[in-house]
Parts: structure tokens; C-alpha cells; sequence
């Protein structure tokens, strides 16, 4: 039984997986840069501490509840119509950012920029898992190419920032993330459609599910937020903009260089494994950085999430039949999403009254129960436990 999403069988899937990727590298751009600049900028963009929260949570809670709506919009338009919409929709986005001040309307670039996420989350998803067989190196290759923007955005984008301004960033981005079109203009058109599915918005977690919530919450929520103003801590200003858009684009290379690894070692050694040392690594970094050694943990957390990333997918397809692949996929990527939604938002309003190393030893706990309770959950699988 195909899957609800599934590209067809015609279609030049390995092609078609680099240029969805190329598409969505391009128009991340300004979304990279965003977490970088925003924390330790918000004056110049008319907003209070907790306004930042808000907003680099806006764009993951409004994709929580809107990626059914996507999927079948998807289903019903093809996903490289739905790929071409969500590129424009993402590039505007960027530019918005430039255009507008204040905490409103800073929110409709931020939610018209989870929507577009949201569906080019989901088509390139489509195009990696074509192969299931090959679904960890498939989506290795395609994070590894996703990277390449960020990777620019983090770089030129916040040398850009500390010399020109954080709005004129901005402006330079989005202008440069409409150069993404032609790539969403060159995938392949789509022959019969495939059916439709009705996900519901906010489907019920397995373990799995829960796992990749807590790297949500403490990886994609906590750290990307905190990570410059640990480094404000240590060096001047302009020095902790332009080191934390050198450690998260560092998770950019680390998640270009691992996450094909990580997929490649899921697919022939078994994701399992390869699942719980991602996490186990993951985890330590958190505590590394807890403990005063920044650089070292940080680095940590990179390498063991940039696998994670190839390697939930690939868990997903190993576990899921053809019929339900898709909608695991979108539910993982919904319980992730929240938990990198909850991150910021909780971060915006804890940074006052607790301390960086307790907050780190938080989210040291809530990843290792998380581990433990995935292990545990599989070895009752194993066993045929109820």
C-alpha cells in the first residue's frame, strides 16, 4: 500500500531528494540567523525578552497544529506545487524581518514562515523516504545538503549583522532566498496523486515520539537560544553574535558531515544503537556545558544531534508498514517541533530567576529520561511485553 505522501515510483527520487533539499538550504537562511541575532538584539526590532521567546516559538506552534492541514493541501496541490508555494512563502518571510518592528508583526513573518517549514518539512521528507530501504542515507544526504545555507546565513549573515545591522541582515538574506526558486521550479512533476490522509492534528506519541520531544525541547529549544548569551557572559557583545553564529553553524557542519554518517551506520548496523549513542553523546554535551566546559559540550551536542537527525526518520521507517510511514514521520516531527516550541518560549521566561548551569542540568535529566524510558519501551517491544 503506498503512502500517503509517497512520491511516485517514476519520478527521479535521488534527484529530487537534492533539489527539495537545495530548495529548503537556500530559504533557511534567514531562519538560522534569526535565533543568533534576536536574543541579544530585540531593541533594535521594538521587543522586550519574552517577545523573543514568543517568536522563535510562533513559527514551531503553529506548524504543531497545521501540519494535517499541510499534508493534505500537499496531497490535494502535489508536493512540488506545494514545495514552490511554501520556498516563497519562506523567502518573504525573511524579508519581513526587515520590513516590520514590533512583537505583532514580527508574528506574521513568524508564523508565515512556520507554514512554509512546515510544508517543505514534509516534501522533502517525501522525497528522501522514497527509498525505504535506503532511508537513513537518503535523509542523511538530504540534511546534509539543508545545512549548506544555515551554514552561510550563521557566517556571512551574522559578520553581516555585527557590521551593517541586524534589519540590513535581514534585508540581504531574504533577497538571497528567492534564489531557491529555480530549484523548487526544476523538481519533477508529479504523475498520479496519491491518496489522501486526514492526520490529526496533534496525533498520539510512542516513545519514539517522546524522545525526540526532549531533543526538541533541550537541543533545538534551549540550546539555540541560549548559546549566545552563555557567550555573552564571556566576551564582549559583538564577539558572542558572531561566536554563537560560529557554534550553531558549526551544528550546520556537524549535521552536514554526521547526519549522513549517522544514516548510513542506522542502515547497516541498526538504528537502535546507533539511536541510543546518538543520545547518550547528546546528553553529555548538555552536561559538559552544565558543568562550565561550553566549547567542549557544545561541540558534543552537535555531533550527537546532527545523527539524530538521520537517524529518527530512519527509525521511523525501519519500525513503520508502508501505510502509516508518512504519518509517523509527520507525527515525530510534530511531538519534535513541540518540544523545540516549548523550549524558547519556557527559556524567555526562566533566564531571570535560575542560573544557566541549572537550567542545563534540567534539560540533562529530561533527556536522559527520555533515553531510558525509549530503551525501556523497546526492550518490552522485544519481548512482546503489553
Amino acid at each position: 500500500m503506498d503512502s500517503p505522501h509517497e512520491v511516485p515510483r517514476s519520478a527521479p527520487s535521488l534527484g529530487a531528494t537534492t533539489l527539495s533539499a537545495a530548495t529548503l538550504s537556500i530559504v533557511l537562511m534567514g531562519d538560522a540567523l534569526i535565533y543568533v541575532v534576536l536574543p541579544v538584539s530585540a531593541e533594535a526590532f521594538g521587543i522586550s525578552i519574552v517577545w523573543v521567546g514568543v517568536l522563535l516559538s510562533a513559527n514551531r506552534f503553529i506548524r504543531i497544529v497545521s501540519y494535517g492541514l499541510i499534508a493534505r493541501a500537499t496531497v490535494a496541490t502535489g508536493v512540488r506545487l506545494a514545495t514552490i508555494v511554501a520556498c516563497i512563502g519562506g523567502a518573504s518571510s525573511t524579508v519581513m524581518y526587515w520590513l516590520f518592528d514590533g512583537g505583532w508583526l514580527l508574528l506574521v513573518a513568524r508564523l508565515l514562515w512556520g507554514l512554509s517549514f512546515a510544508a517543505l518539512t514534509l516534501t522533502t521528507l517525501a522525497y528522501a523516504v522514497a527509498d525505504r530501504h535506503r532511508a537513513g542515507t537518503r535523509v542523511g544526504l538530504s540534511r546534509a545538503i539543508q545545512q549548506l545555507g544555515p551554514v552561510i546565513a550563521l557566517t556571512a549573515g551574522a559578520w553581516i549583522a555585527g557590521q551593517l545591522g541586524p534589519k540590513s541582515a535581514f534585508l540581504l538574506l531574504g533577497l538571497a532566498s528567492f534564489l531557491a526558486l529555480p530549484f523548487a521550479l526544476a523538481l519533477p512533476r508529479e504523475g498520479a496523486k496519491p491518496r489522501e490522509s486526514r492526520p490529526r492534528w496533534l496525533p498520539k506519541p510512542d516513545g519514539l515520539d517522546w524522545l525526540f520531544f526532549a531533543v526538541g525541547f533541550t537541543v533545538d529549544g534551549v540550546f539555540v537560544m541560549t548559546i549566545t548569551i552563555i557567550l555573552a557572559d564571556l566576551v564582549s557583545l559583538e564577539a558572542a553574535i558572531l561566536g554563537g553564529g560560529i557554534v550553531l553553524s558549526l551544528r550546520g557542519v556537524g549535521e552536514a558531515v554526521f547526519a549522513p554518517i549517522g544514516g548510513w551506520l542506522g542502515d547497516r548496523l541498526g538504528t537502535e544503537v546507533s539511536l541510543f549513542a546518538a543520545t547518550a553523546l547528546t546528553v553529555g554535551g548538555l552536561a559538559a556545558i552544565a558543568l562550565g566546559g561550553v566549547y567542549a559540550g557544545a561541540a558534543a551536542v552537535i555531533v550527537g544531534r546532527a545523527a539524530l537527525a538521520a537517524l529518527g526518520p530512519a527509525a521511523v521507517a525501519v519500525r513503520s508498514p508502508s501505510e502509516h510511514l508518512m504519518h509517523r514521520m509527520a507525527t515525530m516531527q510534530t511531538w519534535r517541533d513541540f518540544g523545540a516550541a516549548l523550549g524558547p518560549l519556557l527559556s524567555g521566561f526562566f533566564l531571570g530567576g535560575f542560573s544557566m548551569p541549572v537550567i542545563y542540568l534540567a534539560l540533562v535529566l529530561i533527556l536522559a529520561v527520555a533515553l531510558l524510558a525509549q530503551l525501556l519501551l523497546r526492550i518490552c517491544s522485544q519481548r512482546t511485553c503489553s
